[in-house]
């Protein structure tokens, strides 16, 4: 996320910007997704691990380190997507000769450990983001929507009984403020989410706009080897 000056363009423009919605689509996400890893990976490495006395728990373990791995490259590609980041698979390596050594070589990769981590971490997570965006959203929908559902609904601030238009009016000036300030408070949870997925799911890795303006410099310099190589052969 890139820091702006304060100013009212910036404040009242986070409600243009496309990537607000795009967080807020990966914030609503997060908790049903969170849920089901939490939910697998409890139950598959319970199951795994009681079962491991006669090897059924071996083939049940694998399973779920595969899954993690699908899991966790399907995190990859949302983070990447939503939040506009660019976080790099693991390489793909050479496969060993045998089944023993390419477990070893799973097993001993951090990003897999790592992976598994932000997989149990994306429920709390997810459920912290989850109650923020829709509690976010229904305040400042509903003080949107006050002069033309004042009527239908009981609206109840403290002693403040909204049952008037000019009430309705003053609850949307207040909801048009306050907006605002829920998104972009909202882009920042989903900022740090991001930078949690980024942190665990890879190592290396740059904003995705820092990506694309390297390449574009790349591709706009000549190369210093093939203009060395001119002078040479002149």
């Amino acid at each position: 996320m890139a820091n702006k000056p304060l100013s009212l363009g910036n404040y009242f423009g986070v409600v243009a910007e496309g990537q607000t919605y795009l967080n807020v689509i990966y914030l609503l996400l997060a908790f049903p997704l969170g849920l089901f890893y939490f939910i697998f990976l409890v139950v598959g490495l319970s199951l795994g691990v009681g079962l491991l006395i006669i090897w059924v728990g071996l083939l049940v373990l694998v399973m779920v380190f595969a899954g993690s791995w699908i899991f966790a490259q399907l995190e990859r590609v949302l983070t990447n997507g939503l939040l506009r980041e660019n976080i790099e698979a693991p390489p793909a390596h050479t496969p060993p000769d045998s089944i023993w050594e390419r477990v070893r070589g799973h097993l001993a990769n951090p990003v897999t450990w790592k992976s598994m981590l932000y997989l149990f971490m994306k429920f709390p997570i997810g459920v912290v983001s989850f109650v923020l965006t829709v509690a976010g959203i229904a305040v400042g929908g509903s003080l949107l929507a006050a002069p033309f559902t004042y009527q239908e609904w009981d609206y109840v601030v403290g002693d403040w009984h909204m049952n008037t238009m000019n009430d309705a009016m003053l609850a949307f000036l207040l909801g048009v403020v306050i907006t605002p300030l829920i998104l972009h408070v909202l882009n920042w949870v989903a900022y740090f989410s991001g930078q949690v997925a980024v942190a665990l799911l890879g190592e290396h890795y740059i904003h995705r706009e820092e990506s694309e303006q390297i390449r574009a410099e790349n591709q706009e310099d000549p190369k210093p080897e093939q203009t060395g190589n001119k002078e040479r052969t002149e």
